[in-house]
């Protein structure tokens, strides 16, 4: 659609934070780019594809994001105060969202009987809110940074009112060294009642090289984060270690690193370790011969793997 008289063509933004973040550790530990998505480089590619698909003429400057809101669970301080640096890195993340001017949404996350926990209602609020901010502040486009087909009834709300919406959505697939595939895919349903299905993983890996500064821009530059390691866990680990309790805390060194997992170096079998077990550094700031504290957990297989994996200084 062409904008009449020139005016605004106001856009809305609403990320699953979980999807998103799941997203970003995806480029930033197993994608050969290894550099997570830049917010305000994806909030430029946005602008930028909206004036392509409703024609805008006068270029982007005439589609600006009005508003964005991210939604995600999160621990509650005691639960983060255990894992060491999750709370800096929150903080981080929160100043990075605050800059672009996005409202952040959070629920904590829940504990199951199991142990296991989840984030519970995230869905249910994000759609409650975009339909909301959708009827009031009338979006022309309304993007939703999602890939769950719960949302489908919000886009037939949406589509009620005449508001369009662009899906940006990935779809990838990897497998594990113990054989684990492991899928990211968009509802196939979703993707059929949106207005602009947006295939990221296509734009960022198919794009002609004309278009590479644009793809380049919706990522961080690639940079050695400052090592940051929690004295007081240190300090507590040399003190329950000095005790002869150590709480089932092993330590060694990592013995090889590959893309988005590693061994750390254990008798018997080589402990196999996962991103998203490492604690107080990011996983790219890890070298391999670095001395490391952890525990020992089982994967879904009953294979002993390391968790809790921590910088050992």
């Amino acid at each position: 659609m062409i904008s009449e008289n020139n005016k605004l063509i106001r856009i809305g933004v609403f990320y699953d934070g979980n999807y998103f973040l799941h997203v970003s550790n995806y480029y930033a530990y197993v994608h050969q780019r290894k550099s997570r998505i830049s917010v305000s480089g994806l909030h430029d590619f946005i602008r930028h594809k909206v004036a392509e698909l409703e024609g805008e003429t006068s270029g982007y400057r005439l589609c600006q994001i009005v508003d964005s809101h991210y939604f995600r669970g999160r621990l509650n301080a005691q639960e983060a105060a255990e894992k060491s640096n999750s709370l800096y890195y929150d903080r981080v993340f929160d100043d990075v969202l605050m800059k672009e001017g996005i409202t952040t949404h959070y629920l904590p996350v829940r504990t199951s009987h199991s142990g296991k926990k989840h984030e519970k209602g995230i869905d249910v609020w994000l759609a409650l809110e975009a339909f909301e901010m959708a009827y009031y502040k009338r979006f022309n486009v309304l993007v939703l940074v999602a890939s769950d087909g719960d949302y489908i009834p919000l886009v037939k709300k949406l589509n009620t009112l005449g508001t369009r919406v662009m899906l940006l959505s990935w779809d990838f697939d990897y497998t594990d060294d113990f054989g684990n595939d492991r899928i990211t895919r968009t509802s196939q349903e979703l993707l059929e009642v949106v207005t602009y299905p947006i295939s990221m993983h296509e734009e960022i890996d198919n794009r002609v090289s004309k278009d590479s500064s644009a793809i380049n821009n919706l990522f961080l530059p690639q940079q050695k984060m400052e090592r940051r390691t929690n004295n007081n866990v240190v300090r507590s680990l040399h003190k329950r270690q000095s005790k002869g309790d150590d709480n089932g805390i092993k330590t060694s060194e990592i013995m090889s690193l590959k893309n988005g997992y590693g061994f750390i170096k254990y008798p018997g079998n080589n402990l196999f370790f996962h991103y998203q077990s490492v604690n107080g550094v990011d996983f790219n700031d890890l070298n391999e011969g670095d001395s490391v504290s952890f525990k020992i957990s089982q994967n879904e297989n009953g294979e002993n793997i390391a968790v809790d994996v921590e910088l050992f200084e």
